[in-house]
C-alpha cells in the first residue's frame, strides 16, 4: 500500500462514522499495522527502545529531537507543505492548505502542485508530523513551534505574524483607529475590531479596492516586504508612504522602531501562496554525454585494474614497515607527500587510497612501543583471491565506509588539521549519499553520464539545506562531488557513466530505456532529461547474503573485461625488459627483486642494474639462477649485455666478506685491499689492517657494506661461522586486525522482525493501558499500577483462572521496571502464576510477590 493510499485511508477512518481523533495518540491508534510499520521504518529513533503502548509512541513521535529529524529528511515539496501548514489555521481544511500551497487559482492554476500534494501530504501523515482527517489537519505542536514566523526565527515561507498576533499589545483605541482609517465600522472592543480588520485582508475584492487608492510609494514598500523577511525600520515621525500604511494597519508596530507586513496581507499580495517558487518535482537528472555502455565498461575495467595496482603499490611500498603513527593519530603531511610521490598521485588522490586500504581492513597500525603502519594479514589473504574478488572487497568496503578522505588536510571544530588516518574523519551521512549518487546514475540510460549539477541540484531537493546549518549542508554536496570522482577512481564508473559492474554492485536493475548509442555526444546534440520518481528511497542497508550475492554479480562481470596476467617479458638490449601487462605474481615478484621500476602504465618498464642484480644475488640467488629464470620467462632472447651484466656482478659478488667484529673485511686478493685503504672515499669508515688479508672498521657492518658498494664493489655479509648471509626482504605485518567500523548516522532501519516485534508489544501495551476496568480499593491516577493486597491479588487471580477472565495487572520485573499488562490466568500454584500475557502474545509465568495488584476488566457495553 503506497502512502497516499494510507493517508486515504487514515483520513477517511473519521469520516465513516468514527470520531475524529483528539490527539495524536489517538490518531495512531486508528491505524492499522502496515501504517505503523511505515511510521516506525520511516523515523526509527521512535523504535528505541520500543515504546510501552501508543501513547508514549505519540509523546516520543513529537519530541524536539525526533521531530527536527525526521523534517530534516523531508524532500523540498514535502517541507514547502509542513511550512504552509505550519502559517495556516490550526486546524486547517486541505482545501486550505492546497491553496496556500497552489494559489488562488487552485487545482486549476497550478496543475503540478495539485497532483504532487496528496503525495506530499501523505508523507506528512506517515511520518507522524500531520494527524487529523482533511477537514482538520494539524502539524505536530513541536513542529509547528519550529516552523512558525516568530522575530527571532522567521519562516522559511517569509511571511510573519498574524494581525491577531501582532496586535495583542496594542491599546484599544489604537485599533479602533485602524478600522476607522480603513474605511470599517468601529465596534464595541478590541476582540471583534481585529476580526472585523482580518475580514478584510483575507477578502480578496475588498483588499484589492483599498490598495487601488494606496500611493505608488507605499505599494513600493509593500513590494519589499511581501516575500520577507517582512520585517521593518521605521523612524518616530514615519515619511508619508509609511505613514498611510501604518494608519491602515497594513503595516503593524511590533517593538520600538520596528513595523511588519500582516500575514494576510502578504498572503494578497502573494495571491495566496505561501512559497514564492513552489517546487512539487525533484530536478531532472540531466545526461551530459552519452557512450557505448561497452565503452563505459570497458574503461571502468581498465581503472578497477589500475586501482588493485595501485593498492599493491602502496602496500609494498610499506612491506617492512610503513610510515610512524603520530602522537595524535594519523599519518603526517611528509609521510602523505612521500606517499603521494611514490604512487605518482597527487596528495588528495593518495589519502584516499590510504584511507580505502585501511577501510578495508588491510592496513592498521602494528600497536607496538615505536608504531608504525604496516599491511595487516588480510593483506596475504586478498592477494591470493583473484582480480575481480579484489576489486569487489575494496568497492563494497567504500560504500558502506563512514571515514571521509575528502576531509583529509581540513580543520575540525577545534581548528586542527585532519590528517589521513587520524581521527576525526567518521561522517555518518558519507553511505547514503554514496549510494543515492549511484542510484541517481544507474536511473539514466546505460552508457549515459550525469551532468554533475543536475545530480547535486537532485540531492539538494531530495534533502533541502538548512539555512541554520549551512556547513552540514555543504558536507553533503561536497559527498556528491567525492562520490563522482572516488567512483571514477575506483572503476564503478566509467567517463562518468555507471558501469555493469557498478550497477551490479549496488543492485540497481538494467534501465529499460536504453538511449540509442554513440561514441559520445557533440556539443551540439541535444542529450536525454531522465525524469526519474520524485521520492528518493531511504537508503536501507543491503544484508550480509545480499551483499554477498551482489558482489559476485559484479565479479562475474568484471572479471572477463581484466586482462589476463602474462607469465613472460620482452627482454632488449638496452638493459630493459617490458611487461605489456600485468604479470603474474611470482613472476612479478622477482623482478622486483631482480629490476627497478623505470615506468609504468599500459606496459611496465624494467631496468637491470649492477645494484638490482646484486639484491638478488643478496636474496641467494646465483648467476646461473638468474639466467635460467630470465631464459624461462622472456619472449625474446637473453640480450648479451644482460647476460654479461649478470655474470660481471657475480664474479665480483661475495669477494670481499664483510663480518662482525666491531665490523671486519677479508679477501684473499691483498692487492684490492690495498686499493680499498688508498681510496679516499673510504676514509669514513676508518679501516685498518689487521692481517694481509683483513681490515677491521669502526662502524657496524651494515654501514660497511653501503661505503663498499658505494666504492663501486660488490661484498658480502657473512655470519660468525664464515658462511655468507643471505638478506630477504622481511615482510611486516600487524597482529590481526578488523576493518574500522562505520559510524552510523542515529539508529538504524528496523528489520522486518524486530517491527513485527516491536508492534505486538505496542499494541498489546495499549491494549494494556486504554482496556477499561473496575476500580478495586483505592481509586488510581490514569497510568498508575493498580495496587492490591496480596491476599485481594491471589482471590482476584484464583476467580479468574475459574472464569476464565482477563485481568489487568501491574507487574516489577527483575530489574525494577514497572509495566501494565493484560493476562488470562491459566492456574495459580507454588506463588506463581501462569498466565497468556496479551503483551508477549505468549504463555508466561509470573511470582506473585511482583505483582503490584490486579484489576477486573470492565464489562463491555
Amino acid at each position: 500500500m503506497t502512502p497516499e493510499e494510507r493517508s486515504r485511508k487514515d483520513s477517511s477512518a473519521t469520516g465513516s462514522g468514527a470520531a475524529a481523533p483528539r490527539s495524536l495518540a489517538e490518531s495512531l491508534r486508528a491505524r492499522d499495522d502496515a501504517s505503523l510499520s511505515a511510521l516506525l521504518r520511516a523515523r526509527p529513533d521512535l523504535i528505541t527502545p520500543v515504546p510501552t503502548d501508543l501513547t508514549q509512541l505519540a509523546t516520543r513521535a513529537a519530541t524536539r529531537a525526533s521531530v527536527v529529524r525526521a523534517l530534516e529528511r523531508l524532500d523540498r515539496f514535502a517541507q514547502q507543505t509542513a511550512e504552509a501548514l505550519a502559517v495556516a489555521g490550526d486546524p486547517a481544511t486541505y482545501a486550505e492548505l492546497l491553496g496556500l500551497m497552489a494559489g488562488d487559482g487552485g487545482a486549476e492554476g497550478d496543475p503540478a502542485v495539485a497532483e504532487a500534494f496528496p503525495r506530499a501530504l501523505a508523507t506528512l501523515r506517515e511520518q507522524a508530523l500531520v494527524w487529523g482527517d482533511d477537514e482538520r489537519l494539524r502539524l505536530v505542536r513541536t513542529a509547528r513551534e519550529l516552523l512558525a514566523p516568530s522575530p527571532q526565527h522567521p519562516s522559511p515561507t517569509g511571511l510573519g505574524p498574524t494581525a491577531a498576533e501582532t496586535t495583542a499589545g496594542m491599546s484599544p483605541g489604537r485599533i479602533q483607529e485602524l478600522l476607522t482609517t480603513a474605511g470599517l465600522p468601529t465596534t464595541h472592543d478590541a476582540v471583534s475590531a481585529v476580526a472585523s480588520l482580518t475580514a478584510l485582508f483575507t477578502d480578496r475584492a475588498r483588499m484589492a479596492a483599498l490598495l487601488e487608492t494606496a500611493p505608488a510609494e507605499s505599494l513600493e514598500v509593500l513590494s519589499r516586504l511581501v516575500w520577507g523577511p517582512p520585517y521593518g525600520q521605521v523612524t518616530p515621525d514615519p515619511a508619508a508612504r509609511l505613514r498611510w500604511l501604518l494608519d491602515r494597519g497594513l503595516l503593524l508596530p511590533t517593538a520600538p522602531g520596528t513595523v511588519v507586513l500582516p500575514r494576510e496581507v502578504a498572503l494578497h499580495l502573494r495571491s495566496g501562496r505561501a512559497h514564492r517558487h513552489t517546487e512539487p518535482l525533484p530536478p531532472a537528472v540531466e545526461a551530459a554525454a552519452t557512450h557505448r555502455p561497452q565503452i563505459v565498461d570497458a574503461t571502468a575495467a581498465g581503472q578497477a585494474y589500475t586501482a588493485l595496482a595501485t593498492i599493491e603499490e602502496l602496500l609494498k611500498d610499506w612491506d617492512e614497515g610503513g610510515p610512524s603513527v603520530l602522537r595524535a593519530g594519523g599519518l603526517s603531511v611528509r609521510d602523505l607527500k612521500r606517499t603521494a610521490v611514490a604512487l605518482d598521485v597527487s596528495e588528495p588522490v593518495a589519502a584516499f587510497w590510504v584511507e580505502l586500504a585501511y577501510t578495508a581492513g588491510l592496513l592498521a597500525s602494528d600497536g607496538e612501543a615505536d608504531e608504525r603502519y604496516a599491511a595487516t594479514p588480510a593483506y596475504d589473504e586478498w592477494r591470493e583471491l583473484p582480480a575481480a574478488e579484489r576489486w569487489t572487497r575494496l568497492v563494497t568496503a567504500w560504500l558502506d565506509a563512514t571515514r571521509t578522505p575528502g576531509l583529509v588536510g581540513g580543520r575540525d571544530a577545534k581548528d586542527r588539521t585532519l590528517s589521513a588516518l587520524g581521527p576525526g574523519l567518521d561522517r555518518s551521512a558519507a553511505p547514503e549519499v554514496r549510494h543515492r549518487v549511484l542510484t541517481l546514475l544507474a536511473g539514466l540510460p546505460e552508457g549515459a553520464s550525469a551532468a554533475p549539477e543536475s545530480v547535486l541540484a537532485r540531492l539538494r531537493w531530495e534533502r533541502p539545506p538548512r539555512a541554520d546549518r549551512p556547513t552540514a549542508d555543504d558536507l553533503r554536496t561536497r559527498l556528491a562531488q567525492w562520490t563522482l570522482s572516488e567512483a571514477e577512481l575506483l572503476g564503478v564508473t566509467g567517463r562518468g557513466a555507471l558501469s555493469a559492474q557498478g550497477r551490479a554492485l549496488i543492485g540497481a536493475p538494467a534501465p529499460a530505456d536504453h538511449a540509442p548509442p554513440a561514441e559520445a555526444a557533440g556539443p551540439g546534440d541535444k542529450l536525454p532529461v531522465h525524469r526519474q520518481h520524485h521520492r528518493p528511497t531511504p537508503h536501507v542497508p543491503l544484508s550480509a547474503a545480499e551483499q554477498g550475492a551482489a558482489a559476485s554479480r559484479a565479479a562475474r562481470l568484471l572479471a572477463p573485461l581484466l586482462p589476463e596476467p602474462l607469465d613472460h617479458v620482452l627482454l632488449q638490449a638496452d638493459l630493459t625488459a617490458v611487461a605489456p601487462g600485468p604479470l603474474e605474481r611470482p613472476l612479478a615478484d622477482m623482478l622486483d627483486v631482480l629490476a627497478d621500476v623505470e615506468s609504468k602504465g599500459g606496459a611496465t618498464v624494467y631496468r637491470f642494474t649492477p645494484a638490482s642484480v646484486r639484491r638478488a644475488l643478496d636474496a641467494g640467488r646465483t648467476a646461473s639462477d638468474l639466467h635460467a629464470f630470465l631464459a624461462a620467462h622472456s619472449r625474446t632472447p637473453v640480450p648479451q649485455p644482460l647476460a654479461y651484466l649478470i655474470d660481471d656482478v657475480a664474479r665480483k659478488h661475495g669477494h670481499l666478506r664483510v663480518g662482525a667484529a666491531s665490523a671486519y673485511v677479508r679477501c684473499d686478493d691483498d692487492a684490492l685491499l690495498n686499493e680499498i685503504l688508498a681510496d679516499k672515499r673510504s676514509a669514513a669508515l676508518r679501516l685498518r689492517r689487521l692481517a694481509p688479508t683483513v681490515l677491521a672498521a669502526q662502524t657496524d657492518p651494515a654501514a660497511l657494506l653501503e661505503g663498499l658498494r658505494a666504492l663501486g664493489l660488490a661484498p658480502a655479509a657473512e655470519s660468525a661461522e664464515g658462511d655468507v648471509l643471505i638478506t630477504r626482504a622481511h615482510a611486516h605485518r600487524t597482529p590481526p586486525r578488523t576493518a574500522p567500523e562505520p559510524v552510523p548516522e542515529g539508529p538504524p532501519p528496523p528489520d522486518a522482525t524486530l517491527l513485527t516485534a516491536a508492534l505486538r508489544a505496542i499494541r498489546a501495551g495499549d491494549l494494556a493501558s486504554t482496556t477499561p476496568r473496575k476500580t478495586t480499593g483505592a481509586p488510581t491516577a490514569s497510568g498508575d499500577l493498580p495496587r492490591t493486597t496480596s491476599a485481594e491479588t491471589l482471590a482476584t487471580v484464583q476467580a479468574a483462572v475459574l472464569t476464565g477472565e482477563s485481568l489487568w495487572i501491574g507487574y516489577v520485573n527483575a530489574e525494577g521496571t514497572a509495566s501494565q499488562r493484560v493476562i488470562g490466568p491459566i492456574r495459580v500454584e507454588g506463588g506463581f502464576v501462569t498466565a497468556y500475557d496479551h503483551t508477549a502474545d505468549e504463555v508466561r509465568t509470573y511470582p506473585l510477590h511482583r505483582i503490584t495488584g490486579v484489576a477486573e476488566l470492565a464489562d463491555e457495553g
